[in-house]
């Protein structure tokens, strides 16, 4: 749960420090621009504060890295991807998504402070613990961290302790391992298909890297 906090701490401050330009400079979300991101992140902060009240009785059917599967590369079908521009071109300004995420935000993170670890909440048709959940979360944030900064030299990288927790976690949802050569972040970013594996890359990977990209859903 600490780590929940400090990736989302470190990931809403690279957004609060944006500069207005940047808002319009593309993410590393393919299609996105980094104010389509960031409205993303509300959701993202919205959906933590309902699931944090949604308990459930039942025994947990995930954990943290059952939360997540591989799907197949997304065709830009899905009307949720769709929705995302219109609404973050909706708040106009960017100091108003600042602002919202900022709010929701903070709330999200509180909510995850006071929470019971080993309290059970629903979403997803899943039940799992809290701990379990904010522990997933980790992954979301430190990917969306290096798609902020994709294009803007300026954010600062996310905390070295939370890559570390997000490529162990994508080595065993996709179930295997980056060779050790691979950064952290080189191997979310080539492992998720945020970037294209250079030749030596996809050398090093052998027949791990034939499953390439590992989409998460």
């Amino acid at each position: 749960m600490d780590l929940f906090t400090r990736s989302w701490a470190a990931l809403r401050a690279a957004v609060a420090e944006l500069p207005d330009e940047d808002f319009e400079r593309p993410s590393g979300c393919a299609g996105w621009l980094v104010r389509d991101l960031v409205c993303h992140l509300v959701i993202d902060a919205q959906d933590v504060l309902i699931t944090l009240v949604t308990p459930a009785e039942a025994e947990p059917t995930v954990d943290a890295d059952g939360y997540w599967r591989l799907v197949e590369p997304p065709t830009g079908e899905d009307p949720l991807d769709a929705l995302i521009p219109r609404l973050a071109a909706a708040y106009g300004e960017p100091r108003w998504l600042k602002f919202h995420l900022d709010d929701v935000g903070s709330a999200a993170g509180r909510a995850a402070g006071l929470a019971d670890p080993a309290a059970r909440v629903g979403t997803r048709d899943e039940v799992l613990t809290v701990g379990d959940y904010l522990s997933a979360y980790v992954l979301e944030w430190t990917l969306h961290h290096l798609d902020l900064g994709a294009h803007v030299p300026s954010v600062a990288a996310p905390p070295a302790d939370a890559l570390a927790a997000a490529r162990a976690a994508l080595e065993r949802i996709a179930g295997g391992a980056f060779p050790a050569s691979f950064s952290d972040a080189d191997a979310l970013l080539v492992g998720t298909g945020r970037r294209e594996a250079t030749g030596a890359e996809r050398a090093a990977l052998g027949e791990f890297g034939a499953g390439l990209p590992f989409v998460l859903g």
